[in-house]
């Protein structure tokens, strides 16, 4: 697949091949849904607590006799169902108890499925140099418009380009991310992507392009 390669100003300079098979050669909605998922879960902070009797602060003594009174039977004051006391089914799960998982290869082929549907979409426009000597805005929105950019988009800036983070960090509608981070989630909340040529190829043949058995982490064991 050829992708048009732009410069800053909108004019197509040249061309970027991809390869589709190394992309998944076809979209697969189920992986992509499952890792999509993933992403937005893993973003719960999954803080909330409530406390249980046991926990309540205050005294446990029996608040009057068991027979004698007429009234109900009653213990202490840290009951459910008196005011102050403490839940009846407390929230204790912690903030791993919503945090799924999924393999490595799973994930990155995810990612790289999800940029095959950008591609397919053709909402994927490549830059020749997203450089700037010095921040300014102005030149970036210029850039947006001559590349007919009118919703939501991404930009995948290299971690080294201080100057275009700072030009685009304050338009509405448009998310500031590092290359190396690029994944389904973000890519799929955006209408467009925008990406360096070069920041590019650093994605497709960095880490994420290992989807098979060598993307698997090796711990190291301590003597």
């Amino acid at each position: 697949m050829d992708v048009p390669v732009y410069n800053m100003q909108g004019k197509e300079v040249g061309s970027f091949s991809i390869d589709e098979q190394s992309l998944g050669g076809e979209i697969n909605p189920a992986l992509i849904k499952q890792a999509y998922v993933r992403y937005h879960t893993n973003q719960r902070q999954g803080s909330a607590r409530s406390k249980g009797r046991g926990e309540v602060q205050g005294s446990t003594r029996k608040l009057y006799r068991q027979k004698g009174t007429g009234r109900a039977r009653m213990g202490a004051n840290r009951t459910p169902i008196r005011k102050g006391g403490g839940h009846t089914f407390a929230k204790t799960r912690g903030r791993e108890s919503f945090r799924p998982d999924m393999p490595v290869k799973m994930r990155r082929r995810a990612n790289r499925n999800a940029f095959l549907a950008k591609l397919i979409d053709n909402e994927v426009r490549i830059v020749d140099d997203l450089s700037m000597d010095t921040p300014r805005t102005r030149d970036f929105l210029a850039m947006l418009d001559a590349m007919k950019i009118d919703r939501r988009a991404l930009v995948a800036l290299d971690p080294t380009n201080k100057a275009g983070r700072a030009s685009a960090r304050n338009i509405p509608d448009i998310t500031v991310c590092a290359n190396h981070e690029l994944n389904c989630f973000n890519m799929l909340n955006h209408r467009y992507l925008v990406i360096g040529k070069g920041p590019l190829e650093a994605w497709l043949n960095g880490p994420s392009s290992k989807t098979d058995k060598s993307a698997k982490v090796k711990k190291e064991v301590a003597a």
